[in-house]
């Protein structure tokens, strides 16, 4: 039995006040907390990025929202460098460092979740939101 997860991704910038549609993912069973949604997501991206890469296509094309928010930043590319086989252990413990450290948040519908090990409250057309937040030095 799977389960059907809708997920949008943002990142601040002058394309985030535009509204993105939601990203279905399928994941083996609903999860119950922040953790088992962000481990559930990040252990579907690594299949998928796996599976793409023995097929011999580990670079997706880009389309021309991506290319034109991407040409903005002035640097266009498919954020790929080495095309090794990921890790799926290794890739979760990033992806919850990374929320711990916050250099993204996630919402479910308006409300954010802030804790690893706290409860989702499901409700119906339920959409999580991901931001990845831009970190600035100088």
């Amino acid at each position: 039995m799977s389960f059907t997860i809708y997920v949008r991704m943002k990142k601040p910038g002058k394309g985030m006040c535009k509204e993105l549609a939601p990203t279905p993912f399928e994941v083996g069973q609903r999860p119950e907390t922040l953790g088992e949604l962000l481990t559930a997501l990040t252990e579907l991206g690594v299949k998928d990025y796996n599976a793409r890469k023995d097929e011999g296509q580990i670079l997706p094309f880009l389309t021309r929202e991506e290319i034109a928010g991407q040409a903005l930043s002035g640097k266009v590319s498919f954020g790929v460098h080495n095309g090794g086989t990921a890790d799926p252990a290794k890739a979760v413990e990033n992806t919850l460092q990374c929320f711990e450290d916050g250099i993204y948040r996630v919402f479910a519908g308006e409300e954010e979740l802030t804790e690893l090990d706290g409860e989702i409250l499901w409700k119906e057309d339920l959409v999580f939101t991901l931001i990845r937040l831009t970190m600035l030095s100088g």
